[in-house]
This record gives structure tokens, sequence and C-alpha cells, in this order.
């Protein structure tokens, strides 16, 4: 399996600090966020990563380099403009394959670990769900006793991680896209799958939950240390 760690993306909401750092370099608990994924993509066995660049993308490849360092090999894909999540995909395709592959958000902070994700045969695509956090209280996409995304009931959040097939992004042009609604109509259409996670999930979009993951790595590393 393949991944892409969807780098590229401003962080409006985190400047000033993101002004001279790009968001996926923030550290949390000794490693930039995007490390973190780096280390579970590898232990996962899954050793091919690439890495969509945006603002301050060749900071992100200064401090990567060519992944070496933490077990894995990266092939970047700079953007501009910024192809949006579906774009980005639909940019990197030939080198994802067609699938299963995994993408991930590089602004999240989780202990998932990847290499439990296994997408059913009738899916196209296989979400990551979370209980919904305070900031987003009404959720993205109920799921069933199943495992089958898109029907009635509670809506949970989609945590920007997820397994894909190549035909999910079928027909679509190279540009700016994004995922939702190419989601959307494949959940419409009975070909989502999803899991519930309860573990450790932050969207690290803000300065206030920046610092809320920092406080969690730090509780975590005290409790195993």
């Amino acid at each position: 399996m393949r991944a892409l760690i969807l780098a590229a993306g401003r962080g409006e909401r985190l400047r000033p600090l993101t002004d001279r750092t790009p968001k996926a370099l923030l550290e949390v608990g000794g490693r930039a966020l995007i490390e973190h994924h780096l280390v579970r993509l590898a232990a996962a066995g899954i050793r091919e990563v690439a890495v969509n660049l945006g603002h301050l993308g060749e900071r992100i490849r200064a401090r990567l380099g060519d992944g070496r360092r933490h077990g894995v090999r990266i092939t970047y894909f700079p953007e501009a403009p910024v192809l949006e999540t579906a774009g980005a995909v639909v940019n990197a395709l030939a080198w994802l394959g067609r699938g299963p592959f995994l993408v991930l958000n590089a602004d999240v902070y989780t202990d998932l670990d990847p290499g439990r994700l296994r997408i059913p045969a009738w899916a196209d695509a296989h979400l990551v769900l979370v209980p919904n956090p305070a900031h987003h209280p009404a959720g993205d996409f109920a799921i069933d006793a199943q495992g089958r995304v898109g029907g009635p009931g509670p809506r949970r959040t989609f945590a920007g991680i997820g397994l894909y097939r190549a035909a999910l992004f079928a027909g679509c042009a190279p540009g700016p896209r994004p995922l939702g609604p190419l989601l959307r109509e494949a959940a419409a259409a009975g070909r989502v799958s999803g899991v519930l996670h309860r573990g450790c999930w932050l969207d690290v979009g803000t300065p206030e939950r920046l610092a809320e993951a920092r406080r969690l790595a730090a509780a975590l590393e005290g409790a195993h240390g």
C-alpha cells in the first residue's frame, strides 16, 4: 500500500505561527506533526509515501528529505495552485495506483494504527470517523452497525484519514477539487464504508488545539515514561 499525506495547506487560523513554519512542521511531543504520521506508517509497513507541497513546501522537503530517517521513501508533489484534497489525489493518482491507497491530513494528531485499516471489496472509500469534537458538533457522515457510511442516524466527524480506490476519482479532470462531493455521491450509492475511532484524535487547526495536542502528547509521554 502507498500513502499520500496532505501537507499543502496555508494554516490561516494558526497564523502567525504558520507565516514562517508550514502547518505540517508544527511540533507536538518533540516531533513535527507530519513526522508522527511517517513513524506510524513505517511501523505499519507502509514505506512508499507521497507528500503534496504548497505553502512553504520547500521547508517540508528540507526537513524530511527522502524519508530514510523515518523508515520510508518520500515522493513530493508540489502544487501551484493548491489543488484541495481530491485534486491532490488526482494529481498523484498515477503514483498511487489503482488502490487501495491511504490519504491522510498532515495536521491531525492521532494514535490510529493505519495498518489496521481495511476497505471492503464493495467500497470505493473507507473513512475513519471520530466522535464529534466541540468545534464540529454536527458531524459529517452517519455509520451503521455494518460499517456502511451515508445512511440515517447520528453523524460522526470525518477524521481526514481514509483508504480509497482509484474508481472514486474516475472522470475527475486535473485541477483544484474538494473531496466532500465525491464522498457524498459515493455514500449515496452505497460505496463508502467506515470505522469509528474512539482513541486519540485532534484536528490541529487553531493555536488552542495545538496547545491541547501538546498537552496530550506530554501526558502520553509521561504515562509511557
